[in-house]
């Protein structure tokens, strides 16, 4: 256990920031998983901007690598484009 008041606080800190980020991020998936199950290219297109804006949020805040966030950006806009 931590000796100093700064660490006990630095502790409590990012315990509140890991569920923060797991939470975000596991929104995150759910949702390009809910984009990649759109059969309509009307459906897939509103959701695309909302996955977007997750994923460069996420990205942001380092939650996830923005090389992974564009990989993904990039992927799920060719599977909506590629939706008859």
């Amino acid at each position: 256990m931590a000796n100093h008041k700064s660490a006990i606080k630095r502790i409590r800190a990012n315990a509140a920031k890991r569920l923060r980020n797991r939470y975000q991020a596991k929104t995150t998936r759910t949702a390009i998983k809910k984009l990649r199950a759109a059969t309509t290219k009307a459906e897939a297109t509103t959701l695309l901007p909302k996955v977007i804006s997750m994923l460069d949020r996420l990205a942001k805040k380092n939650v996830i690598h923005k090389n992974k966030a564009s990989n993904n950006k990039s992927k799920l806009t060719k599977f909506v484009n590629g939706l008859a």
